[in-house]
């Protein structure tokens, strides 16, 4: 096996960047193309999510992993911009290439991009502007979450998911702390209808209804026992083995069960609850005794949804039959099936809820892969408008902002004497990459239209509001 090493070895990993780099740029902007990737069992993703995509390819190049992982951090800590990221880290790495090969070592190059990213972030502190907001005036956070979803699946219900995002963090955030709990807010679809039927609930939505068909369908004031013991008579602790001889005895055994379902239920109806929640699965005869005394019942939730149901109604989960009293009951205006579609299918709505702070985004779409995407589309925009409930600074887009940015390193560079010039003009023409990358995908000519930017924010024009008109609209 050859090892590679010195410039070889670099340009080899420069080389795996700027493929990872090319692969995600054709999927930058508003007018960026979907990639369809398709798994080793054959599951089907289609996505523009730059996270996404990266993190479904199967890479074994160690540079290209760091510019996997690049993108995912920038997912994990800003929601948004996962490709943007990766196609200036390619383009900064292609014009450390040129540099290699005119022979300036890289520590120089590292020192002279470092040099022009501290000018390129005095130059965005320079150029943003503090947007106001408040729970009544929300005009600009929906503008911003736009923005996010212009590139989406979703654009097509632009208004109605950037309204759904806004909402959804506004319901949970805590403004004087600058704080949002994204715990909080639950996203979940259901395949069926079209995106323009998804919903914003104030509570919890789950994926099950209620355990007997004769219950009632809507239950009000509702007080609810959240159960993750056995709905079950108890169990010896030792094993055992029970001899039954005669019909008397097995009659006996069904009455010693019935009795003991009968006191559970009892036991429940004392503490004041009308509507029982429970981890677990209870036979049919308790389903037939619930149902007599005339109190609904939900089986088999699972226990993520189990905790929101416990956060959004304000009860405490019950681990042991013993310890349910009324203290421990959870309070809702309505616990609702609702059905969906032709298929009837049932879904169980609790809303109105004692923490009113609890959401759910509840997304329709005519398959899974549109869901799929419509989820990750929505989890972009919910982070955005979270990033701007903790600090409510924006820049312009369409490239503007870099294209500002690469001017003022430009600038920067002019006053430089020694080597570092030439890393920081590389620094300022990496940063026209994604300006160029938007202007390529919009179909327009991207050399034209980024010296066009350049020149006039260089006059003064609009400095950093001048950005690439993908839309066409006729304005930049």
């Amino acid at each position: 096996k050859k090892r590679a090493h010195g410039t070889e070895a670099i340009k080899s990993h420069i080389l795996a960047a700027r493929t990872i780099s090319s692969i995600v740029r054709s999927s930058l902007g508003p007018r960026g193309l979907d990639k369809i990737l398709i798994s080793p069992d054959g599951d089907i993703t289609v996505t523009n999510d730059g996270a996404t995509i990266m993190g479904q390819m199967e890479i074994s190049n160690h540079i290209a992993k760091l510019l996997v992982s690049l993108s995912q951090s920038q997912d994990a800590e800003i929601g948004d911009g996962t490709t943007g990221v990766v196609v200036l880290a390619g383009a900064l790495l292609e014009q450390a290439s040129e540099l290699i090969d005119k022979g300036i070592h890289p520590i120089r190059i590292a020192d002279g991009y470092d040099a022009a990213c501290e000018v390129a972030v005095k130059e965005l502190d320079a150029i943003s502007d503090s947007i106001p907001f408040s729970r009544d005036s929300t005009e600009n956070l929906k503008k911003v979450a736009k923005t996010s979803l212009g590139s989406k699946i979703v654009s097509k219900a632009h208004d109605q998911f950037a309204n759904m995002a806004v909402d959804a963090v506004l319901s949970v955030a805590d403004l004087e702390r600058k704080d949002v709990d994204f715990e909080l807010i639950k996203v979940d679809g259901k395949v069926g209808g079209a995106l323009e039927d998804s919903l914003l609930v104030n509570g919890v939505i789950i994926d099950k209804d209620f355990s007997h068909p004769q219950m009632p369908s809507q239950v009000q004031d509702a007080k609810l026992a959240i159960l993750t013991c056995a709905f079950e008579p108890p169990k010896p602790k030792t094993k055992h083995k029970l001899d039954i001889t005669s019909v008397e005895e097995f009659r006996e055994l069904q009455k010693y069960e019935q009795d003991k379902f009968a006191e559970m239920i009892a036991q429940i109806k004392d503490t004041g609850a009308n509507v029982v929640i429970c981890q677990w699965g209870f036979d049919d005869e308790a389903n037939h005794l619930l149902l007599t005394n005339n109190l609904p019942a939900v089986r088999w939730v699972g226990g993520p949804e189990i905790e929101l149901i416990a956060i959004a109604t304000n009860g405490r989960i019950v681990p042991r039959f013993e310890d349910l009293s009324a203290a421990k009951l959870g309070t809702a205006g309505t616990v609702r099936e609702k059905t969906f579609g032709t298929t009837r299918e049932k879904m169980l709505v609790i809303e109105d809820c004692a923490n009113s702070r609890a959401v759910t985004c509840f997304l329709r779409g005519s398959n899974k892969m549109i869901i799929d995407e419509a989820k990750r589309s929505l989890h972009d925009a919910l982070c955005v408008v979270r990033n701007l409930v903790v600090d409510n600074r924006i820049v312009y887009g369409g490239g503007a902002a870099e294209i500002a940015c690469s001017l003022a390193v430009e600038r920067e560079a002019v006053k430089e004497t020694g080597l570092e010039q030439y890393p920081m003009r590389a620094f300022a023409d990496a940063l026209d990459s994604v300006p160029m990358a938007l202007a390529e995908n919009s179909g327009l000519s991207p050399i034209e239209e980024v010296s066009e930017l350049k020149a006039r924010q260089g006059r003064g024009e609009g400095r950093g509001r001048l950005g690439v008109d993908c839309m066409q609209t006729g304005s930049n």
